[in-house]
């Protein structure tokens, strides 16, 4: 299904929940909207106009499976070839039993591991806002390296390009500076088959199945069926008006280098990641299609910070309008809207505020309204809101929360990761190939510290933004990294004294914030999987904030120990983050 599909059943849901809840909306209107799409999918209702030319030729990219390595090895060198296949995509990889692989008889595309309703479960839920299903994303295998899958789970892509506070990395570790990067360093990198030495041959195959596609495909066909040379171009008769690139968007391929080439290609990837967002309104901007954004609109709260207001303070300025709630109003599930890809009610009530107020709490924060506590219990300080800040739920930086020390401990032993002797910056880059991951520079890196652990390895783990952090091989610009290992040690604006050996003692476990909306449709939990629900993650901080205050986390986060969540938090945590998701298609 193409983002213009997506985008009016969307909003034809959209539609029927603002009617439902307003009871202002002829159900003439509504039924005259869901004849137009269910005659012609393609066309959406009047309020949102189809995706742009480049947006719309960008999924088709995202959708490409040409540009694996598998392909390139296996067609010959005829890039219209059909029937290549990789056995990575027999299956669906899930948490439990995997399932028929909707791609399945073909090779890797970005679509591979960022699935959307592509594997549905029997009852049409189970979809994913751009993530796949597995603790670990399955890869293409190479016999040179005998990897099978990545050392870490797929994150969603929706939100993933989303304005910040801060500097803008993408990928874990914040290895990328750029979307048009880490697109790039994808479909030439090991999740689409490519090893680190193949680069230039990567670039050269991706070009050569740009020029001499012939628009004869699948693929092809449900985008006007024309090649990409034509489409690139811009100047055909043939092409239907919708897919006319703009002029500052064509190429001549036949004339172009293999870099421009893929170059053109990224760029429009990239403007099909930048639009795919969580829904807001589409007058003023605001989130509006969880139970969440529901609760916040029918009691006027607080939607989105003020002009150069932060996250943080926002979140500050929703809690104290929370305080000043006297008679919240709930949302209810049919009335109100509700979900259709999910297994719970569309709701925002008692519980769900009970744990925003916990979420939103710190431990200096003014004690809250006699009005909202509905609970006859002690609520815990959640202090979620300095790392998950509303709206966005991200503060896009980097922490660590102790999810690699849980895993390494739980493969070998209490306290084992506190004991993992990791080098210093000089030791770690006077020897790349023993330390650092593999890369174009050092193609035979071993990567013991982006790896997964195994009982028979005693280094294996994952280090996250430490093999990033002075790595000469690393496309991100350090002083943007630099800025956000500050940031995480709590020592923003003492950069100068930080010397590079304590500043990469600093980096070590350091993940990129996560999104916590849609959580439904992400899961499982945490950059290697390890957790299948939201409760077993709730848990974790628990733990691990106890074990920060107790000095027990190697490098934690400071964010960690100002935490204080007891058991009966949880629920209200949970009913809390369940209220993020949306119907995301």
């Amino acid at each position: 299904m193409s983002a213009r599909q997506r985008s009016a059943r969307s909003l034809v849901r959209r539609a029927a929940r603002r009617a439902r809840a307003a009871r202002a909306v002829p159900g003439a209107v509504l039924l005259a909207a869901l004849a137009s799409c269910a005659t012609d999918p393609l066309r959406v209702i009047p309020s949102e106009p189809p995706d742009p030319p480049q947006v719309q030729l960008g999924e088709r990219l995202f959708l490409e499976p040409r540009f694996a390595a598998s392909f390139a090895a296996q067609s010959g060198g005829d890039v219209n070839r059909a029937g290549v296949a990789d056995p990575a995509l027999d299956a669906v990889e899930t948490t439990g039993a995997p399932r028929p692989g909707p791609f399945a008889g073909s090779t890797m595309s970005c679509r591979g591991c960022h699935l959307v309703d592509d594997s549905p479960d029997p009852d049409g839920r189970g979809t994913r806002a751009y993530a796949d299903f597995a603790r670990r994303s399955p890869i293409p295998a190479r016999a040179e390296d005998g990897r099978s899958h990545a050392p870490r789970n797929s994150p969603s892509l929706v939100d993933a390009t989303a304005e910040r506070d801060v500097p803008f990395l993408l990928h874990a570790d914040g290895e990328f500076a750029t979307t048009a990067a880490l697109i790039e360093g994808t479909w030439t990198g090991r999740n689409l088959g490519w090893l680190p030495g193949e680069h230039d041959a990567a670039i050269a195959h991706l070009a050569r199945v740009v020029r001499g596609d012939d628009g004869g495909g699948a693929l092809a066909a449900s985008f006007g069926g024309l090649s990409y040379t034509t489409l690139l171009a811009g100047e055909d008769p043939a092409i239907p008006p919708a897919l006319v690139l703009p002029p500052e968007r064509r190429l001549d391929v036949a004339s172009a280098s293999d870099a421009q080439v893929v170059g053109a290609a990224v760029s429009l990837v990239e403007a099909y990641l930048d639009g795919l967002r969580f829904s807001r309104d589409l007058v003023t901007g605001d989130f509006d299609g969880s139970p969440y954004d529901r609760f916040v609109t029918i009691n006027r709260l607080p939607a989105r910070p003020a002009a150069g207001e932060t996250a943080l303070g926002y979140a500050r300025r929703l809690r104290a309008a929370l305080a000043a709630l006297r008679e919240p109003v709930w949302v209810r599930d049919g009335v109100d809207g509700e979900l259709e890809l999910h297994d719970h009610p569309f709701v925002f009530g008692p519980d769900e505020l009970d744990g925003l107020l916990v979420f939103l709490s710190e431990a200096d924060a003014p004690a809250t309204s006699p009005a909202l506590r509905l609970a006859a219990r002690e609520r815990g300080t959640g202090n979620c809101l300095a790392c998950h800040a509303p709206p966005q739920f991200s503060d896009f930086a980097l922490h660590n929360v102790g999810v690699t020390q849980e895993r390494f401990d739980t493969v070998h032993g209490d306290e084992a990761f506190a004991r993992l002797t990791i080098p210093a910056r000089a030791e770690r880059n006077a020897d790349p190939e023993r330390w650092l991951p593999p890369s174009r520079l050092h193609p035979r890196g071993r990567g013991p510290f982006l790896a997964i652990p195994t009982a028979n390895d005693p280094l294996a783990t994952d280090l996250g933004a430490w093999n990033v952090l002075g790595n000469p091989a690393a496309p991100a610009p350090q002083a943007a990294l630099r800025v956000l290992v500050l940031r995480a040690a709590g020592l923003d604006g003492e950069g100068a004294s930080v010397g590079d050996d304590e500043l990469l003692a600093r980096s070590v476990a350091l993940f990129k914030t996560p999104v916590l909306r849609d959580l439904g449709q992400s899961g499982p939990y945490f950059h290697e999987g390890s957790k299948d629900t939201i409760a077993q993650v709730v848990q974790h901080y628990r733990r691990f904030s106890e074990l920060a205050r107790a000095g027990a986390v190697r490098n934690g986060a400071p964010e960690l120990a100002a935490m204080r969540l007891g058991e009966g938090d949880v629920g209200p945590l949970v009913a809390l983050l369940r209220a993020l998701d949306e119907d995301y298609d």
